[in-house]
Parts: C-alpha cells; sequence; structure tokens
C-alpha cells in the first residue's frame, strides 16, 4: 500500500479529511510514515512532531501531526512551546486538551488551545469554550482537517472570531490590527479556505449570540450582510486592478484550456498563489472588521458603514434603521463574517443561508422554498436568453432565476465592478415579481447591486392582478421604493392600463405549490378557475394551478417558460384539463424530473420543471404532432437529509472550482466542465437539431 492510500484508508469514513493543508504538508507526513505488524494487521505509525517517540497513526492523529508541524514550521513556536494531550482539570474530573501551545512568558500557561477530538464544529466549540475557560486560554482553535475556526476568548460568554492565532514572534493585538484589504480577503476567504457556508457560520452567530439577543435574526443578519457587501463594493476598484494583474498571469503562464473566469478555471489554489503575489500597498483597507477597538467603537463604525449603504442602495431598509443588537453582541458577529467574501459568488451560500432564516416566516408556509442554483442554472441554459430580450420571474423569491439570467446575458458573476451602459440596459430588461416582503428586500438587495443601483424587483401578489393598483397608484411609500421599476413594466403590457396581459420573451419561475386559492374574485379572472365546461367555478384552485395561466399570459406570441411544478400535474388523471389547457396555447419542449431530494429538507415532494414555447406563426408554428425532450434527473445534489453533496478531489477533499465555489455533485448541467455533461447540455444538442427559434442562430 502506497503512503497516500495508507492516509486515504485511515481517514476513511470518519469526517476528518485534509482540505486545510497543502500538498507540500501531505507529503511531508508521507514520507515519514512506516509501517509495522500489530496482531496480524499492518499498521501506520510515525514519529510525532512534539513528543519524538512513535506513535500509532488514526484520523484525529494525522490532523494533530499536520497542523502541529504547520506550528513549529510556518507559525514559529518551539517544539517546548507545545504540548499534546494536556491535562486540564475540571473539580473532580480531568481531562486532556489535544494540543496547547504555552504563553512565551509563563511556560505553565496555556495560551493557544486547539481541539480536534470533535468532527462537528458546535460540538469541538463547546469543548474548545470549556477547555479555554478552565484553562484561562486567550485563543482557541477547532479543526477537522477540512474546515478551522479561530476565536478570541473575549469573556466566559462570547467566543469571537479572528482571521488567525498569531505567529510567535506577534501578540493578539498584531493579528487584530493587521491591514486587511480586498486581496487579503480573496487569499482568506473563510467559505473558500475552510469550506464553510454562510449558514454554517449564521448557525454559529446564533449559537453564540443571537438566540438569546431578543432581536429579530433575519433583520440583524440581512443588516449585517448588506454592510458587508458595501465594503466589498467600495474596493471595486481595487478588484479592478487584482483582475488586471491577473489576466497578466494568463497570458503569460496560463494556457490549458477552461471555462471563463480566474486563471481561465484553473483551480481555487491556483488562484490565491497569483494574488498572492499582487502588491497591494495602494488598496483600501476593509471597514467591516473588528480591529481590536472597543465595542462601542466598532458598533458607531459598522452603524455608519451601514448608513452609506442604505444612501447607495435605497428602498431595502428604513431611512432610520439601526442595528438592534448590543455592542458585544454585534462585536461577535462582525468577527464571525468579516473573512466572508460574498462578491463573486454564485450566490448559492446567500441563498442557503436567507433561506434558512426566511423559512421560518412566509416562505415556508406557503411552499415556496428557494431554487437550489443548480436547477435553476439548467433551466437558464436551456433557454438560453439572449441580449435585447426580456425576462420575468413571477414568484422570484431571491431571484435566483433573475440573478441568473443576468449573469448569461453579461457574461459574468455577482460582482462589485462597474456595469458597462450596454451590460445595464440588458439587465434593466429583467423583472421579478414575489409577495413576500422580507425575499423581496434580499432579492432587491442582489438586483441592485447587479443593476448598477437600479431594479425591477417589485413587491406584488402576482395572482391578485386587479389590485395592483392599490399599490402601484395609491401606496406614496411602495411607489418611491417601487416605482421606477413598475414604469419599466407597464411599458411592457400588452393593453394599456391593462395588467393581466404582457409581452415578455422568457418566464422563468418555481411558483409556490402548497395551499389552493378560494377567493371567487381571484378566481374568476382564471380560465382555470372554472370547471371544466367553462361555466361553472370552481371553489377551490392549487395556487400553481392558477400560475401556469398567470405566467402564460406574461409571454407574448413566441415566449418560453420554464416552470417547476409537482409531479402530480403531469400524470393525475383529474389533472388532465389542465394539460390540455397548456398543450393548446404551446409547444411541450421538455419535462425535467427532478431528483426527490432536491428541495429536501423543506419538502420531499417531486417535482419536475416544464418548458414550454407558445405558439407563433414564425417562431413557433403549430403543429398537431412533435417530439418532446423528456429527462430524469438520477443524481440531485443533495442527500436524504437535504444537505448539498460536493464533488471530492483526488485526496478526498471537497473540490473548489476556479471561482472558489463548491461544486455539488449532479447531473443537470456540467458546471463548466467540471462535471460531466448532463441534461441541458443533452437538451442543447437535441434543440438544435429540432431547429427550435431560441437555438437556431447558436454554434
Amino acid at each position: 500500500m502506497t503512503q497516500p492510500d495508507i492516509i486515504q484508508s485511515i481517514l476513511k469514513d470518519s469526517n476528518y479529511h485534509l482540505g486545510l493543508f497543502t500538498d507540500d504538508e501531505i507529503a511531508s507526513l508521507q514520507e515519514k510514515i512506516f509501517t509495522k505488524t500489530t496482531r496480524g494487521k499492518e499498521t501506520a505509525f510515525v514519529t510525532c512532531v512534539v513528543r519524538d517517540k512513535k506513535i500509532q497513526l488514526k484520523p484525529e492523529e494525522i490532523v494533530r501531526q499536520l497542523y502541529a508541524a504547520r506550528l513549529i514550521k510556518e507559525y514559529g513556536y518551539t517544539k517546548k512551546r507545545v504540548a499534546f494531550e494536556y491535562p486540564v482539570n475540571f473539580g473532580r474530573e480531568k481531562k486532556s486538551a489535544d494540543v496547547v501551545i504555552f504563553d512565551k512568558d509563563r511556560p505553565d500557561a496555556a495560551y493557544i488551545i486547539v481541539e480536534l477530538k470533535k468532527p462537528k464544529l458546535k460540538d469541538g466549540k463547546n469543548q474548545l469554550r470549556s477547555y479555554c475557560n478552565a484553562t484561562g486560554a486567550p485563543i482557541g482553535v477547532w479543526t477537522n482537517g477540512e474546515k478551522i475556526s479561530h476565536y478570541h476568548r473575549k469573556d466566559p460568554n462570547y467566543f469571537e472570531d479572528i482571521t488567525d492565532v498569531p505567529k510567535a514572534t506577534q501578540s493578539l493585538k498584531d493579528v487584530l490590527s493587521e491591514r486587511f484589504t480586498l486581496k487579503d480577503l480573496v487569499i482568506k476567504d473563510k467559505l473558500a479556505n475552510e469550506r464553510k457556508s454562510l449558514k454554517d457560520i449564521i448557525l454559529e452567530m446564533e449559537d453564540e449570540v443571537l438566540a438569546n439577543a431578543g432581536v429579530d435574526v433575519f433583520e440583524e443578519v440581512f443588516k449585517l450582510i448588506f454592510t458587508k457587501l458595501y465594503d466589498e463594493y467600495l474596493s471595486r476598484d481595487d478588484k479592478g486592478i487584482l483582475n488586471y494583474f491577473l489576466k497578466q498571469v494568463t497570458k503569460t503562464t496560463v494556457h490549458e484550456p477552461g471555462p471563463p473566469g480566474y486563471l481561465h478555471g484553473r483551480d481555487y489554489d491556483a488562484l490565491k498563489e497569483a494574488v498572492s503575489g499582487i502588491g497591494d500597498d495602494g488598496f483600501r483597507v476593509m471597514e467591516f472588521r473588528n480591529t481590536g477597538q472597543t465595542d462601542t467603537e466598532l458598533k458607531n463604525k459598522i452603524q455608519d458603514l451601514f448608513n452609506k449603504a442604505k444612501e447607495q442602495w435605497g428602498g431595502v431598509f428604513p431611512e432610520g434603521a439601526t442595528f438592534e443588537l448590543s455592542d458585544s453582541h454585534l462585536a461577535v458577529c462582525v468577527s464571525s463574517l468579516q473573512d466572508v467574501k460574498l462578491f463573486n459568488s454564485n450566490l448559492l451560500v446567500v441563498d442557503e443561508a436567507f433561506e434558512y432564516l426566511v423559512n421560518k416566516s412566509a416562505k415556508g408556509e406557503k411552499g415556496q422554498y428557494f431554487t437550489p442554483r443548480h436547477v435553476i442554472d439548467m433551466c437558464v441554459q436551456m433557454l438560453n436568453p439572449k441580449r435585447g430580450e426580456y425576462m420575468i420571474d413571477t414568484a422570484s423569491g431571491s431571484c435566483g432565476f433573475p440573478v441568473h439570467t443576468i449573469f448569461k446575458l453579461t457574461g459574468h458573476l455577482f460582482t462589485n465592478e462597474e456595469i458597462p451602459e450596454d451590460d445595464k440596459q440588458n439587465v434593466l430588461k429583467v423583472f421579478g415579481i414575489d409577495f413576500d416582503e422580507r425575499t423581496v428586500r434580499v432579492a432587491r438587495t442582489l438586483n441592485l447591486i447587479a443593476g448598477d443601483g437600479e431594479t425591477n424587483v417589485l413587491h406584488l401578489n402576482t395572482l391578485d392582478f386587479d389590485r395592483w393598483g392599490d399599490k402601484t397608484e395609491k401606496d406614496r411609500k411602495w411607489i418611491n421604493t417601487y416605482g421606477n421599476g413598475f414604469q419599466r413594466l407597464e411599458k411592457l403590457r400588452a393593453e394599456k392600463d391593462e395588467n393581466k396581459q404582457f409581452n415578455f420573451d422568457i418566464l422563468m419561475a418555481n411558483p409556490p405549490f402548497a395551499g389552493d386559492i378560494k377567493e371567487s374574485r381571484i378566481l374568476h379572472q382564471y380560465e382555470l378557475g372554472f370547471k371544466a365546461d367553462g361555466k361553472n367555478a370552481q371553489s377551490k384552485v392549487g395556487r400553481d394551478i392558477l400560475f401556469i395561466e398567470r405566467n402564460l399570459d406574461f409571454l407574448k406570441s413566441g415566449g418560453r417558460m420554464a416552470i417547476v411544478l409537482p409531479q402530480g400535474r403531469f400524470n393525475n388523471t383529474s389533472d388532465k384539463h389542465i394539460r390540455e389547457f397548456i398543450a393548446d396555447r404551446c409547444r411541450i419542449l421538455a419535462v425535467v424530473g427532478l431528483h426527490g431530494n432536491t428541495f429536501k429538507p423543506h419538502t420531499g415532494t417531486k417535482t419536475s420543471v416544464l418548458f414550454v414555447q407558445k405558439w407563433d406563426e414564425k417562431l413557433c408554428p403549430k403543429v398537431d404532432d412533435y417530439p418532446i425532450f423528456f429527462a430524469v434527473s438520477e443524481k440531485g445534489g443533495k442527500d436524504n437529509s437535504g444537505d448539498y453533496v460536493y464533488v471530492k478531489n483526488d485526496n478526498g477533499q471537497d473540490k473548489l472550482d476556479a471561482n472558489g465555489h463548491l461544486i455539488v455533485d449532479h447531473d443537470l448541467h456540467n458546471h463548466a466542465g467540471e462535471l460531466p455533461n448532463g441534461i441541458a447540455e443533452a437538451f442543447v444538442e437535441w434543440a438544435k437539431g429540432e431547429n427550435l427559434s431560441f437555438w437556431e442562430d447558436e454554434p
């Protein structure tokens, strides 16, 4: 058995990974491994980097040896200052801390405690907290070899995140007050380096301070993310400088093909290596950081930044909105988020966090959940939005479909760079409507940035269009916030002063499919609100059924749509009239059956995506018989618990793409070449063969 095989076989099924460590660090440990036959079995051993004695390698020990070697080689701590299995007294009970670094001035006092035993962060942090409190150690580290967290024990109640532990020649104050720019944020991004999600970080913040802070958690986290985005936005000129130098690197040293992005699609480690060589002396210093000032000073700084963000991106928070968190609670939250890079994200990290927060209120009750980004990307690829076309999502949630349409039209991901004028004109052809005020505000934030200060995300009830005038004509606050976007929507009306029919080219939506509409006033506005005879109104109709008709009303002749529907709409005998209604108005292009785990943990309802194009004499002439593309996803990107499943690299670590994103393991599309071709690529090939109008001119 080779040395790498030994390490991987030991780590297998252990919840310990080595994503935190470099290939060189792992290779250095591999060279020191030797085997002995113990009880008839070949067993791996190594000479301990600290204790200088032979020890058996187990999963936890592999991580401990690697991290201890880093503390000695990179951080400069001498072996004398490092101890393993350090006894910690809890009254009559005695436990052992995995790794302890002693104070340089007090050789018997713990300075840094490292906890490895608990593979889950929450368990490990609780253990770490108890050790730090028992010993008085001011710094704690938890790691399982893939994720790592560094903490400053501010007092027994609060542990604040810090970017790193001090080196042997530094103090904690040195670490807190280090100059930190956008370059540092790219290199030290917690999401990429520690394979954490924003949801993980929010859960930890809840556990630390938010749950008992007596505040609206959604609002306070939203304010924090809003302010953090603004801080990164202010460094957009520095982003341009980084991109300029990265392009020089790619021109001279990188030749392999790959998707667009940093370094022509090379992995995130290549990005970090390239960025590390760029000077940042003239870069702006990031402000959303806890740099060792008092809690009150920090809160004043963050509140001032929030106020400026509200001026830049109006209509999201009331003018007088302030942080409700206490000074000390805010300090903990800022420390938790300061090393998270939100721009250049595919927004999965933002969606997952807000879905968790919003799920406790309106969205979950009405059966609508944020659509996974890989499902969105499949739909966008298949419908192929083109520059100049108008697109809308009528149940937009956090605006995944609109934002990813913008990605397709502009050719770049969520970014803090200036948007060229021609791109902006295409961005302003993208619309979103949703009835939930909280998710509309999240969506507006993302679209205000993507749209360079303007957005077409509107807070309206899509189905109850007859009452839109109550807001669009009479509600002054609504008009001030959404008026410009609605004026752009009015120009797309099929008939003047009529909010029923519109002339959109593309519609993509995942409407709520739980609950029935029972108001006769609304039902009478829809053909599907009546029984098959067309004369007698129904007493109730599924919400998603009305959305089918409503969405088709938004599309002009030849327009195309992707809509997520419960599987029963495609095969229930009682829904035959719905299928006939659709077929009479559209060509059914495709039906893609989504995996049963797609919308877990919120619902296990089986769903499919329906793709149609409205009949049109030129773009889609009506015929009686035509082929339809059918596909079923066998790899949904989530496990049975609803947690995302990520692609692993050769070392068993979660793999990152060129933008530092974890790669969800699914079969819907090829993730810019990171995955095998999937359903979207198969559809595109089929669509070109069928000469579908929106794929005719594509190579």
